[in-house]
């Protein structure tokens, strides 16, 4: 079964298909023809989820190809910064987008703070025939004061979850793929598609 997956981050998309079981062949942008970056200029998470999904959608029916499309978007939340950067932690440092950037942005913003409190929040917006489903995963845990590790990408080197004392950078693909916030949802969306194989 084909999935588009209205994304352009070549380590999101293996991040997914790792996680994606057979019979599901998954399709990123590059494979359809989409080369920029879909705007999102939605207020929320499940709004630019939404209206990337709609985007391939669009684009897929004016070359007359109906498919199986969804879309993810994510943001990190962190409760002594009231949220933020919630729906811009893409964009958090500004533009150019950059994980560095971003993640030396939040290192300062708290700078000499003790309460790092934060969640991860995943929003799949599923589209087949013009019905909209979503799905979501969450995910909580700590900012550490540094950042640590290799692997992953986004936040993922000052990350700690709840029940460890790694990042998700640290901890590899492996583990981060079976509790992340993304995996969490991917995992009830695979469980809804399993009726259509």
């Amino acid at each position: 079964m084909k999935l588009y997956f209205a994304s352009a981050n070549k380590k999101k998309i293996e991040e997914i298909k790792a996680i994606v079981p057979k019979p599901f062949d998954l399709f990123g942008l590059s494979d359809i023809g989409i080369v920029d970056d879909i705007p999102e200029p939605g207020t929320t998470i499940k709004e630019n989820s939404y209206l990337k999904a709609l985007y391939v959608c669009d684009f897929l029916k004016q070359k007359n190809e109906e498919a199986f499309v969804f879309a993810d978007d994510s943001g990190l939340e962190v409760e002594a910064l009231f949220g933020a950067p919630g729906v811009y932690s893409a964009r958090y440092a500004g533009s150019p987008k950059s994980d560095e950037d971003n993640n030396s942005k939040l290192l300062t913003e708290l700078k000499n703070r003790t309460l790092r409190k934060a969640r991860f929040v995943t929003i799949i917006t599923l589209i087949i025939t013009d019905e909209v489903y979503y799905f979501e995963g969450e995910i909580k845990g700590t900012i550490s004061y540094e950042p640590r590790g290799k692997s992953g990408f986004g936040y993922d080197p000052l990350f700690i979850p709840t029940g460890y004392r790694s990042t998700f950078a640290e901890l590899g693909p492996e583990i981060k793929n079976s509790i992340s916030h993304r995996a969490i949802a991917v995992k009830k969306l695979i469980e809804f598609l399993a009726k259509y194989k």
